[in-house]
């Protein structure tokens, strides 16, 4: 799997609110706030490849030993499911009361 660093900043097309790239060296795939992500990667992270483009929809909260919290993302055009490492300002409380 090919990893490629990126730190960029965006705009969440779920809530609209801005994201800015995380500090020291780590990678945001999603929005802090709301947690959505956006299927844009196919075969790792960063590459940019998927050809699909969907709105993936946080499903689920797992706690993994080694990477602490990991976000389950499933794409809601074609129903890929993706984990992606919690960041440190994620509002996981907020995703947990709700589901």
């Amino acid at each position: 799997m090919t990893f490629i660093a990126r730190q960029e900043s965006f705009t969440c097309e779920h809530c609209g609110k801005d994201v800015a790239p995380l500090p020291r060296g780590t990678y945001r795939n999603h929005c802090p706030h709301c947690l959505y992500s956006k299927h844009i990667d196919a075969e790792g992270p960063g590459d940019r490849a998927s050809d699909c483009g969907g709105l993936m929809t946080p499903v689920s909260l797992d706690q993994s030993g080694k990477k602490g919290w990991m976000i389950v993302h499933r794409c809601f055009l074609c129903g890929k499911e993706i984990s992606n490492r919690a960041a440190p300002d994620d509002d996981l409380t907020s995703f947990a009361e709700h589901n």
